[in-house]
């Protein structure tokens, strides 16, 4: 399935299949789609009898394979568990298992990207291709990374890759040099709205707005994650009053992510709204946190920004997660004057 949005995209790779590349990189912002984008043209091209416009047909032998996840020339790769990866023969001969260990899925590992050997060592089954996917791309951690290299320095015969990335600059530029890139634009304003109506999801402006316009980020935003937000909001509305101690512990179920992200989303409209008088991700919350922009110390909200940014990058360190957040706050409370 592609969505309404794509169709553009669609019709510009139609001219691939005739001389098809040993990889693809599908790049834009998350939540537009590229992921299913990636497997309906994965499908297209292993499909017996494509339909119109190259559409893979839906009803043939290699499309129910497809379909049923069992497509023997198709591999899809996506972060894996890490600790049950890195589990050797030792711990399996001592009988420990993959629930004693702690599991954290975050990378694409070394060792699903070199199972890959085997895979493309096989014949293939159907029309002489075999397809690879890695969802996204930038989760391959630095071996699995150098070990994908190798096979686009010397790709086997009759083999796509088609890596999907949300973050392509986290890529190593030797991967980016090996691929024919493709741009996957965000959908219009409209667009995203229509196709959200149909799916029957209510407040569509106000949820796009805070997941930045991508439509399907929209769709899976859960009622708990909006309730988890709203309580997060209301304390930050406080401003220099916030209890840190305090907003920590009730935000004890949030993710540390989602927490992290929250908070760049509130500091980038309290920069906006401080410079132009216009918040992009909580305009529903109109004069309100207009009010709270009043009283920001701009440097130290543009110091406050960077330090939210590192933060980003270390997400995963397995530091106490309510003192990860509590120290955030404190510094969030500093940014008032």
């Amino acid at each position: 399935m592609i969505y309404n949005w794509q169709y553009k995209t669609w019709e510009s790779i139609a001219g691939l299949r005739q001389r098809m590349p040993h990889a693809l990189l599908l790049y834009g912002q998350p939540g537009i789609g590229k992921a299913d984008f990636a497997r309906e043209f994965a499908q297209s091209l292993l499909c017996d009898t494509p339909a119109d416009h190259g559409f893979a047909c839906g009803v043939c032998t290699s499309c129910s394979w497809f379909q049923q996840g069992g497509h023997p020339d198709f591999r899809l790769l996506e972060p894996a568990d890490d600790a049950a990866d890195s589990v050797d023969a030792n711990d399996r001969e001592e009988g420990v298992s993959n629930d004693d260990k702690p599991k954290k899925k975050s990378h694409i590992t070394v060792h699903q990207v070199r199972k890959l050997g085997d895979f493309l060592n096989l014949s293939t089954h159907r029309h002489g291709l075999h397809i690879v996917l890695l969802n996204p791309a930038e989760s391959l951690n630095p071996s699995a990374a150098n070990a994908l290299l190798k096979m686009l320095e010397e790709p086997p015969p009759s083999t796509l890759f088609i890596l999907v990335s949300h973050q392509p600059q986290r890529l190593l530029p030797t991967i980016h040099s090996r691929c024919n890139k493709i741009s996957m634009p965000p959908p219009t304003r409209q667009a995203a709205e229509e196709w959200l109506a149909t799916q029957g999801i209510q407040d569509i402006s106000q949820r796009l707005a805070y997941v930045g316009g991508s439509p399907l980020a929209a769709f899976s935003s859960d009622k708990e994650m909006e309730d988890r937000s709203k309580t997060l909001f209301s304390m930050l509305m406080q401003g220099r009053k916030l209890d840190p101690l305090a907003t920590a512990m009730a935000c004890s179920k949030v993710g540390v992510m989602e927490f992290v992200s929250a908070l760049q989303k509130w500091a980038y409209d309290l920069l906006a709204l401080k410079l132009i008088g216009q918040a992009r991700y909580h305009a529903h919350l109109g004069s309100s946190m207009q009010g709270l922009a009043i009283s920001v110390d701009l440097a130290k909200l543009l110091d406050f920004q960077r330090v939210l940014g590192e933060a980003r990058k270390h997400v995963q360190h397995p530091l106490n997660t309510e003192l990860q957040m509590e120290n955030l706050l404190i510094q969030y409370v500093r940014i008032y004057h």
